[in-house]
């Protein structure tokens, strides 16, 4: 059952079928009162007003029950974060000059009713563009009637928050519990289409940008719930990438994508030149993002466009020189990585993704039993990050450590299901997820022998193996994340001759030669304990832009704090690309999480 007088709706007694009646939202302020403009579809709970625009949608007793857990859950666990700044609220100041409420009304078209409901502010603040003091107008960042954040915009376009506080959504109240919700790009476009009649718009903090960051904490409590979700952006480059990373984090099935009239960039334009009715049918002609896994050449313009005049751009590189110089990486791919037991694998692909992650802001997820438990493993991370032991002493200090641990929370994540299923389906499914929620790039398996091989009746290994392989290629692919997994050979036999072992290759595997066949990177790690040297051998590039095959890359590997620095033989390259000597002079331990791209030697 659906409660519909509890939204103040009278359906006469009808409890299936559509009909129509009076609006709530509207009907009060209307000169012909009783007029029936309120369509309701009972059976979904749908309504929609055809006079006012206003929507509506009624859950029924289960949906209700699982909002108000929802709701009693989010208030009761979902602690704000402690180490931001807080602002404080200052009622006074909005007493509004008549220059800013004419400003709102005629020059932005918005209803000046929304200037009190959004707790608009003024305010005479010092702003970095110009370094003095000028008049801004203040939107205020409420989350549960706290103020989280402050953005200033003054009549000249110079725009600041405050220092240390958190970023969250626009009036990101508005969306809690609703079936929709409107994403814009500003907050005078979230005020355009409130204007208009709707009330479950956000805006996104900071403008244009691809890291979401700001969307973590939110996704199970605010968009996940979700059955509709309007991209309302701007329609630049920039608002454009910005919507392909929401399309991404929320999903495409339920997106869906607003454009505005002509020589509009954004909703507050559409108002101020087609009005707020006008408005409202950009949300109607929404429309669905293109269906997956079908394109003609009409789908893929712009990039076809950029590879024209552009070419083909080389990957992401991680700072190590040797090893770019013959392989870079980029998303949608699968990298296999192999070697014998006990020779640094993990280790490399440990400083690997890391190196990804700070150059490129490429999140980290791992699946790596062998890794457990997971304080070990975020140690050993800490020490590479930090380049000092991690126990307390002279380098490694409490600020440190807490810093490291912020970089790790906020950037890595281990996937140990509770059921103890290690499944790839189970696997994926968790990455699938850390997708949308905090906005994965790069999921790593370590290894694969720790997968319970579940064969189906009748399947053999060699065909189970496949079936493997084009699941994280897919997953790949479909989620947009570079997938690395870690792959034991099979025993490998010593030279007959002289006793020596050969380098493992990509089809020693162990299985199947389609791990060299179907990865579009394989990588190969071999130490040498004579020369303490160990070699990266680069056995497949698929794509020519990113690199080369059949190379190699050399590193010392730095006891003390795990790090890799490219040498040649016995020579080691520093930070500063100086040769300092043989391998046991090495002492790097640069803090990677406070040096600038400049000074860092990530970023050489």
């Amino acid at each position: 059952m659906r409660n519909f007088h509890k939204y103040g709706i009278d359906t006469h007694g009808r409890t299936g079928g559509k009909i129509k009646t009076i609006c709530p939202e509207c009907n009060a302020t209307r000169g012909h009162k009783g007029n029936k403009s309120f369509s309701i579809d009972l059976d979904k709970g749908v309504c929609y007003c055809h006079h006012c625009g206003y929507k509506l949608y009624v859950p029924d007793d289960t949906e209700e029950r699982e909002r108000q857990q929802r709701k009693e859950k989010y208030n009761r666990t979902n602690k704000l974060p402690s180490h931001f700044r807080r602002p404080v609220f200052n009622p006074a100041q909005m007493n509004l000059s008549e220059n800013l409420e004419r400003y709102w009304t005629e020059e932005r078209c918005l209803k000046q009713r929304l200037l009190a409901e959004l707790s608009i502010t003024e305010e005479l603040v010092k702003l970095p563009e110009s370094n003095e003091m000028e008049n801004c107008i203040c939107f205020n960042y409420f989350e549960n009637g706290i103020l989280i954040n402050i953005k200033y915009r003054s009549g000249r376009k110079h725009f600041k928050m405050v220092t240390g506080a958190e970023l969250i959504p626009y009036n990101i109240d508005a969306i809690l519990d609703t079936p929709e919700c409107i994403i814009t790009e500003g907050e005078f476009d979230a005020a355009s289409f409130m204007s208009a009649g709707r009330k479950d718009v956000i805006s996104v903090p900071a403008g244009a940008q691809s890291n979401l960051t700001w969307m973590d904490r939110f996704v199970e409590t605010h968009f996940e719930p979700k059955q509709l979700i309007y991209i309302a952006v701007d329609g630049d480059n920039a608002g454009q990438l910005l919507q392909q990373e929401l399309i991404r984090r929320l999903g495409a099935e339920r997106c869906r994508l607003v454009h505005f009239g002509p020589e509009c960039k954004d909703a507050n334009e559409h108002l101020i030149r087609y009005g707020a009715e006008s408005l409202l049918i950009t949300l109607a002609q929404a429309e669905e993002v293109p269906l997956e896994g079908v394109f003609t050449a009409a789908d893929c313009l712009d990039n076809l466009r950029s590879l024209f005049e552009n070419g083909l751009q080389r990957g992401a590189e991680t700072g190590w020189s040797n090893l770019d110089e013959n392989c870079t990486f980029e998303t949608r791919r699968l990298l296999v990585v192999t070697g014998r037991p006990g020779e640094g694998k993990s280790e490399f692909i440990d400083e690997l993704v890391l190196r990804l992650c700070l150059r490129h802001e490429w999140k980290i997820c791992f699946f790596s039993p062998e890794n457990m438990p997971m304080e070990y493993h975020l140690a050993k991370l800490s020490e590479k990050l930090t380049g000092h032991s991690f126990h307390p002493g002279p380098g490694m200090t409490e600020a440190l450590y807490n810093h490291v641990i912020r970089w790790l929370t906020d950037n890595v994540t281990h996937i140990l299901p509770d059921s103890g299923s290690y499944t790839i389906d189970c696997i994926l499914e968790k990455a699938r997820q850390l997708v949308h929620r905090r906005g994965v790039r790069i999921v790593v398996v370590d290894p694969l022998n720790r997968i319970d091989q579940q064969l189906k009746p009748g399947q053999t290994e060699l065909e189970y193996i496949t079936s493997l392989l084009n699941k994280l290629s897919r997953f790949a692919i479909q989620h947009k994340c570079l997938v690395i997994l870690v792959a034991h050979p099979r025993k490998v036999n010593r030279n007959t001759a002289t006793g020596e072992l050969r380098r493992v290759e990509m089809n020693d595997i162990n299985g199947s030669a389609n791990f060299g066949n179907m990865a579009d990177f394989c990588l190969d790690v071999d130490r040498n304990d004579d020369k303490e040297i160990v070699t990266v051998y680069i056995d497949k590039v698929r794509f020519k832009h990113l690199g080369s095959a059949h190379t190699c890359a050399k590193f010392v590997y730095n006891r003390i704090n795990g790090r890799y620095w490219p040498c040649e033989e016995a020579i080691v390259h520093g930070p500063d690309g100086d040769k300092l000597g043989p391998a046991n002079t090495v002492h790097d331990n640069e803090n990677w999480l406070i040096n600038t791209p400049e000074q860092s030697c990530l970023f050489d």
